[in-house]
Parts: structure tokens; sequence; C-alpha cells
């Protein structure tokens, strides 16, 4: 699996699965970087074949219904969709 590593702060193993072309991923993303979060993602929608079917099984581990963006945390916490205050409690990283 070709995950992206973002450097930052450790705050657990943090994990987003996104698709390339969703505002809501970038988002995401952005609001993890501005947090100063370590975390890796994966645009699933570069992904082919195997690989992406993998990934999809993972996920669908997570988030039975595979929607975009997903957040886990430490590979138990699931957070779905762009959920600002909830990303900032799960991390610890209000204000």
């Amino acid at each position: 699996m070709d995950m992206k590593h973002v450097k930052g702060e450790n705050r657990g193993h943090v994990v987003l699965y996104a698709l390339s072309t969703c505002v809501w991923c970038r988002k995401t993303k952005h609001l993890l970087d501005k947090l100063g979060v370590e975390f890796f993602y994966i645009d699933v929608d570069l992904l082919k074949g195997k690989e992406k079917d993998e990934v999809m099984e993972k996920l669908k581990h997570h988030n039975p219904k595979c929607t975009f963006p997903t957040l886990v945390i430490n590979d138990k916490n699931c957070l779905i969709g762009y959920a600002e205050k909830d990303i900032r409690r799960e991390l610890k990283g209000e204000g």
C-alpha cells in the first residue's frame, strides 16, 4: 500500500483514506497539517486493481459505507467526513 507520510507531532497512528478530487478530503489534510499532526494518507481513487481492492477492504473494516474522507486513529477510532471539532477533540489539537 503506497501511503504518503506527512511529518508532524505524533498523536497516535493517524491514517486518512481520501480521494484526490474530494474537497472535504483536501480540507481534512489541510486541518491535520495545520494542527501539526503526523499522519499517513492514501488517495484511493489513484489506485488500481488488486491494490485498490485491498485498500477498500481495509477501509470497509472501519467504514462499511466506504465514504470519504475516513480518518482512522490507532486502528480503532474512526471519523467519517469532515468533522473539524471531532478531529480536533480526537487528536487533542484544540486551539
